[in-house]
């Protein structure tokens, strides 16, 4: 019985305490991947952390108008507005936190002004008519602005504005039938949302800046690398002499456009943020933010189809292959070596002249090779080529000359972002001469030029 009973005693008490290990280890390896996580998060892009301290700083200092007496006196328990005002308004780029900030400030200011001006004309019509004068106004005011805000241009840019002129008009004149010094109360709350929009913007212009512009600039040109690079993959890994389409499944060059194709929502913000920033940089005030947009959907375009072409690719892989002609096979893979490559080299210029702000000079010279490398695979072809081969060849054909005209309808464009934001011209290459007279018995006196690079 006794053994009985401490057997039972220990078979109670190992489930017990097998969990609570279990449960211990559950917690670490979590903790663990959550610590893995924050320092990736660092390290993926550092200004984070600076973005951080900027936030914690401006919170920071507009706290001291409540800690410090005198100034509390002066603004009342307003002054937590301000710190409310740094919470919502600040944001990771300058262009953000303009954006936000003088649309809050400014749609403070007109609702203010408005729900006083109402206040003042509900007074005369008595006591029992004034609520109802109030109300009519906060109705046709509200819905005006909500409508307004379905409207695309006012949508883009002021919609948060609007948002914060129906919440201010409202509180304003629904408060003004109870509040006496409705204008000393105004007057605290716009002063105070006021000093939050100038501490955050300072804090966002003057430490760590991040430019919503400068992102644009970086990520329409990494995107056109992006580009070039499945484009070279394709040249070495397929249409190489000693190349081919088989076990093309895995390779990292098929996956390098994927991220270009969902490169819009972050291309259309960061655009709308930079048009509200200062000049700063090499980027000046009024800069062609919206031709960053059309090369961006270009760019899309070009990705698009080189998804069609990756995926034909592989697709064709897979299947039996068919027997080409030696000599056919030859001249189609010099050919689509030659557009892949010299599209690839466009690209490349292209990326290379925007980060630099230079003019493209060579991009043109490489396109329209491109472009005279889809005659030549077009003179390749013959009229006694196999059905089979014949349809695998057009269909090639056409998604590769797709690409190209596409790779080619970028470089205008990136031409004319040049023209209107006046990238610098490539200095041309200076070389040193060196001229000394050269006497030799045999011969006549006459110069050596030596050119030094």
């Amino acid at each position: 019985m006794e053994f009985g009973l401490q057997s039972s005693q220990k078979i109670g008490f190992s489930p017990w305490w097998s969990n609570a290990i279990s449960l211990v280890d559950s917690l670490s390896t979590r903790v663990v991947e959550f610590f893995r996580k924050v320092k990736k998060t660092g390290e993926d892009d550092p200004r984070r952390i600076g973005h951080s301290f900027k936030v914690g700083l401006a919170l920071t200092m507009v706290s001291v108008f409540y800690y410090v007496t005198p100034l509390f006196d002066g603004f009342g328990v307003s002054t937590m507005w301000a710190v409310l005002t740094v919470v919502v308004v600040m944001e990771y780029t300058v262009g953000g936190t303009l954006s936000k900030g003088l649309n809050r400030a400014f749609a403070t200011l007109l609702a203010g002004a408005l729900g006083v001006a109402a206040h003042q004309i509900a007074v005369h019509c008595g006591e029992k008519g004034e609520p109802i004068l109030l109300g009519l106004f906060v109705f046709a005011l509200a819905a005006a602005a909500t409508f307004s805000r379905f409207i695309p241009e006012i949508k883009a840019r002021y919609d948060y504005g609007v948002t914060i002129f129906i919440l201010t008009f409202s509180l304003v004149a629904v408060s003004s039938y109870r509040v006496d010094e409705l204008v000393q109360l105004a007057h605290q709350r716009l002063s105070t949302i006021a000093i939050g929009v100038a501490t955050c913007l300072c804090t966002s212009i003057f430490v760590f800046p991040i430019w919503a512009g400068e992102d644009l600039h970086k990520l329409v040109a990494g995107n056109l690398e992006k580009l070039a690079s499945f484009l070279e993959g394709l040249s070495a890994e397929c249409f190489a002499e000693k190349g081919g389409i088989e076990n093309l499944e895995g390779k990292t060059f098929l996956q390098a456009y994927k991220s270009v194709l969902n490169s819009k929502p972050t291309e259309d913000s960061l655009a709308n943020f930079a048009r509200w920033e200062p000049c700063h940089g090499r980027f000046w005030f009024r800069h062609p933010w919206k031709q960053y947009l059309k090369i961006g959907a270009l760019s899309r375009q070009c990705a698009s189809s080189m998804d069609a072409l990756a995926a034909y690719i592989i697709t064709t892989s897979t299947k039996s292959k068919t027997n080409t002609d030696p000599d056919l096979q030859l001249r189609i893979r010099a050919a689509c070596k030659e557009m892949a490559t010299e599209s690839a080299n466009t690209l490349k210029e292209l990326s290379t002249a925007i980060r630099t702000i230079t003019v493209p000079s060579a991009a043109g010279r490489h396109a329209s090779a491109a472009v005279a490398a889809i005659g030549k695979w077009r003179d390749s072809l013959s009229d006694d080529i196999a059905l089979p081969e014949f349809l695998h060849v057009a269909t090639t054909a056409s998604l590769l000359a797709d690409l190209v005209l596409r790779v080619q309808k970028i470089a205008g464009s990136v031409e004319e972002l040049a023209r209107l934001a006046h990238f610098k011209r490539p200095e041309p290459l200076v070389h040193d001469a060196k001229i000394k007279p050269v006497v030799d018995e045999h011969s006549r006196s006459h110069l050596s030029i030596t050119l030094e690079k």
